[in-house]
């Protein structure tokens, strides 16, 4: 077909151009977001009396035709068409003759992409905003379930102090809630409608662009046509928000894969989320964890990509622009596929309880609460901090747990404690009490934050 662009032209484009031109290959996931913003555009010139009834009449019937053929059968031939606008417009005139070329009328290219776009966005968020709550939810359920399942507490990947099971999985709810809060903030700056900013300078017709923006469910309108055009920064701001998503996904699908290991055997996973090897008959493999972690990566390359590509366009609207949908729709498929298979993991896991708890009895973790409990005997931290690590330090050389003392060792280094306090301090469980601040690991503080955190998925 001719080109939408082609009055100007004598020679016809060389095929290794158009390989490189054309995005309809990708471009045709925006296919339904085209019909949506080309049947908003339609009414507005209806409105402003640029088209007759009965011509706005035919065009409509057309436009919705093709919805509900795309939709049943979907693109049977894309052979020769730029983009997902050269298509659309084509099926159009095919279907209601030339009249179809009037739909063009007052409006760009360059913010139809935009619009659709915007629209592209405004219909994924939501479905992702709700997939982050399914698995917030999930993390809520498990730490509802072991209210005084103790684990030990890393730093450095190295056993550190004793925390709850639940302590630490809100821990992760806390990161996905403020996930959702940076998507909120992505809705708000993509809620603005482009259309009517044409090519660079604004429509030439006196089309109610509020009006437009209402009908397609824009909370407001570009107030400037060369900005509406020109920037990628709400897709950029996705991006930001996709890659901070992913790590925080993908540090959780660390723990799982060192937890799942026979070193840590922490959890077990269920069949339905694991796999085996193809030559290893013992393995069960956390595959799902992994590709999760795996995906982070891609999900990095396509922010910095197009972050790269904007970097050094002069205003307006620049063909490098083109770039900035595949890395937007994979990255939005991406997401959409690790979410609901990672909750199904996370959904199915099983703690072993028991291994969490001897865990955090051993290793010296109580060191801290040595340290704490000399300080209330009136010594300064750093002292009783020495004092402990001498104390940890000959445990080490003669090879015993510090609770395998006898009273006499106690004394050496110890004196200021009674035989009642070394026993309350044996017990890891009062570790944990100690700690009953607001965002502690204490009993009332993980129940008090577990409340909190329910009332914000509810």
């Amino acid at each position: 077909m001719g080109k939408l662009w082609g009055g100007r032209f004598e020679n016809t484009t060389n095929e290794k151009v158009e390989i490189l031109n054309e995005s309809l290959t990708f471009d045709r996931e925006l296919w339904e977001e085209d019909i949506i913003g080309s049947l908003a555009h339609l009414g507005a010139l209806f409105e402003a009396g640029i088209i007759r009834e009965e011509e706005y009449v035919k065009l409509k019937k057309g436009l919705l035709e093709i919805r509900r053929d795309i939709k049943k059968a979907g693109m049977k031939s894309i052979q020769g068409y730029e983009d997902i606008h050269s298509y659309i417009e084509a099926m159009l005139i095919k279907k209601v003759g030339q009249i179809g070329g009037k739909l063009h009328t007052g409006r760009s290219r360059n913010d139809q992409v935009a619009l659709d776009l915007h629209l592209y966005l405004k219909k994924n968020i939501p479905l992702i905003k709700q997939e982050i709550k399914n698995f917030q939810i999930i993390l809520l359920n498990h730490a509802e379930e072991n209210p005084e399942t103790i684990m030990p507490g890393y730093t450095h990947l190295q056993r550190a102090q004793p925390t709850l099971l639940a302590h630490h999985l809100l821990a992760y709810f806390w990161k996905f809630q403020r996930d959702l809060e940076r998507l909120e903030g992505v809705l708000e700056r993509t809620d603005l409608m482009p259309l009517g900013a044409g090519a660079i300078a604004g429509s030439g017709f006196p089309m109610d662009r509020e009006k437009t923006a209402k009908i397609l469910g824009f909370k407001e309108i570009y107030q400037n046509s060369i900005d509406a055009v020109s920037d990628r920064d709400f897709i950029l701001e996705f991006m930001s928000f996709a890659s901070i998503l992913m790590m925080h996904l993908s540090r959780m699908a660390e723990e799982i894969i060192i937890w799942s290991s026979l070193e840590f055997k922490f959890v077990e996973l269920d069949d339905a989320f694991a796999t085996g090897s193809s030559l290893m008959p013992q393995k069960k493999n956390p595959d799902v964890a992994e590709l999760v972690r795996g995906k982070t990566g891609r999900v990095y390359g396509h922010f910095f990509a197009l972050l790269t590509t904007m970097k050094g366009l002069p205003l307006a609207y620049n063909k490098d622009m083109q770039e900035d949908k595949e890395g937007l729709f994979d990255i939005v498929k991406t997401i959409k596929n690790v979410l609901p298979a990672f909750s199904g993991l996370i959904k199915t896991i099983s703690f072993n309880t028991e291994k969490m708890y001897k865990a955090a009895s051993s290793d010296y973790l109580w060191a801290t609460d040595l340290a704490d409990l000399l300080v209330e005997k009136g010594i300064p931290f750093r002292k009783g901090h020495e004092r402990a690590g001498r104390a940890i330090k000959k445990c080490l050389e003669e090879g015993k747990n510090l609770f395998e003392w006898d009273p006499r060792d106690w004394k050496e280094f110890f004196p200021e404690l009674s035989e009642e306090e070394i026993f309350i301090f044996q017990a890891v469980e009062n570790s944990i009490s100690r700690r009953e601040l607001i965002g502690g690991t204490g009993y009332r503080a993980v129940k008090q934050q577990l409340e909190l955190a329910k009332g914000l998925v509810n």
